[in-house]
């Protein structure tokens, strides 16, 4: 078997959508519904906040469907004409309606495409690639690729997640590798990668759905340790991401006692979550935990061991706190699960009033002080996940529709909250204060996965790239039909 953390999948294949001759929808085509299920589902997503009704929902049955589907909005290429907005719609994991539509709109069923995964391994490791559905989910990936000996060089935390869906979304976070594409002009299917029609291909890498729908991509020893201070916990948390020494490393706040018990089921033994909770109680105030991996398969377990224990003579967390497990590749890849059919029946649905964060080192500390230190604690939420971890600025590529801080090294900070649907607002009051904190004190956070209501709000959010995403809009959808649930341009 291939080593996964060598084997990178080189290549991604977006749909991009340009306006060229009309071609008409014949709305008795069975592939276009607007029976009350198909509007329905298409009017909710996982953050269940936002309900907003399409006309009609398109369930294609090849790509040729979607591109009609285009045109047919484009079909009159005067600028100023009626046209229709379009939303692709992979799994429904958008959390503020990024992926509806409204007033005449038509949300794409992208599943229904069934794009599949086919698995080039090529003659050696660097040209091995996957060519992926854009409607593939990261599980069904693994599965294809893993029968190869081959695997992605990074993930997402969840694999039910929909390929092109995440990287619309600054997909970077979780795919290292990169995008092919087919399409000419507007309105036809076109092929671009990082040397081909680069413009298109970096501007729907984190492009929010604004220039395009992303069809087709070609893309354990496991220890958790505890830390009580922040400066130890940047530290060695630096100290990871910029060797080589480990596969994977995430980071995670324990602000309560409620939150001891959100351990990864992994590791969540009686006594461990026991040991947790008093250690809590007698550190009076928050706790930081880094979580990493080093993959192997061909050494002795007696090497790898000793790699590891090396790798942990260098960190410095609380003696005594760490907690370690074997796992499989494929085990360790899934231990999410699926959250999205294991829901009990009956079950009322949460809603998720998540935020997420780029904070720049340089004021990291400062930050904690404020924010992670004081507020967090305060919310004594009972359910959710917060995640705090650092990224390398070089692993970003700037050509890319996606907006990062300005430094070399900077964290993302993700608050995952749950709650019933009625009590959302509650944790939106909690968010909103954070973000207004760091605009007071000069923290100069971005935004990932935004959520903004004004467009002078996207404009401060692109900052010195704003005139790049305009360009990119007035190029690729000068009619704006594209993603109008993300509020950019309409």
């Amino acid at each position: 078997m291939e080593n996964p953390s060598s084997t990178p999948l080189q290549y991604i294949s977006a749909l991009l959508f340009f306006f060229s001759c009309f071609i008409c929808i014949n709305a008795a085509n069975p592939t276009l519904r607007n029976d009350s299920i198909a509007i329905q589902r298409a009017s909710n997503d996982y953050g269940n906040i936002v309900h907003e009704t399409p006309s009609s929902v398109l369930y294609p049955s090849s790509v040729d469907d979607i591109v009609d589907l285009i045109k047919s909005s484009y079909g009159d290429t005067n600028r100023s004409a009626a046209s229709f907005t379009v939303a692709a719609r992979g799994r429904g994991h958008s959390v503020r309606g990024q992926a509806m539509t409204r007033g005449g709109g038509v949300v794409v069923d992208m599943p229904s495409l069934r794009g599949g995964v086919s698995v080039n391994y090529g003659t050696n490791d660097s040209s091995a690639y996957a060519d992926v559905g854009g409607d593939q989910l990261w599980i069904d990936v693994l599965w294809a690729t893993l029968k190869h000996g081959l695997a992605p060089v990074s993930w997402t935390d969840y694999l039910y997640l929909s390929v092109g869906g995440t990287l619309s979304n600054a997909g970077i976070r979780s795919f290292s590798a990169w995008p092919s594409n087919h399409q000419q002009w507007k309105g036809e299917l076109v092929t671009c990668s990082k040397n081909r029609n680069q413009e298109l291909f970096f501007g729907v890498l984190g492009g929010l759905g604004q220039f395009g729908i992303i069809t087709r991509a070609r893309i354990v020893k496991w220890v958790r340790l505890l830390y009580s201070d922040f400066g130890t916990l940047t530290k060695d948390q630096e100290h990871l991401i910029s060797s080589k020494a480990s596969n994977y490393v995430e980071g995670f706040l324990i602000a309560n006692e409620n939150t001891t018990s959100q351990w990864r089921s992994s590791f969540s033994s009686p006594s461990n979550q026991s040991d947790v909770v008093s250690l809590f109680k007698k550190n009076k105030g928050i706790l930081y935990s880094i979580e990493l991996v080093k993959y192997y398969h061909n050494q002795t377990p007696q090497n790898i061991d000793q790699e590891f224990e090396k790798l942990l003579k260098e960190l410095n967390f609380i003696p005594g706190f760490i907690f370690t497990k074997d796992a499989s590749f494929f085990d360790f890849l899934n231990r999410v699960g699926d959250l999205d059919t294991n829901v009990p029946k009956g079950k009322l649905t949460d809603s998720y009033p998540w935020l997420h964060l780029f904070v720049p080192k340089s004021r990291i500390s400062d930050f904690n002080a404020r924010v992670l230190a004081t507020m967090i604690p305060r919310l004594n939420e009972t359910f959710g996940l917060f995640l705090f971890y650092p990224l390398n600025r070089n692993k970003w590529d700037n050509r890319m529709s996606a907006v990062i801080p300005d430094e070399e090294v900077f964290y993302m900070l993700g608050l995952l909250h749950s709650t019933p649907p009625d009590k959302y607002h509650i944790y939106d009051k909690f968010n909103d204060p954070i973000l207004r904190l760091c605009k007071k004190a000069g923290v100069n956070v971005k935004q990932y996965l935004p959520e903004y209501k004004s467009k002078q709000d996207w404009i401060k959010n692109y900052g010195s790239k704003w005139k790049v995403i305009r360009q990119r809009k007035e190029s690729f959808d000068p009619k704006m039909i594209l993603s109008p649930g993300q509020r950019i341009f309409n």
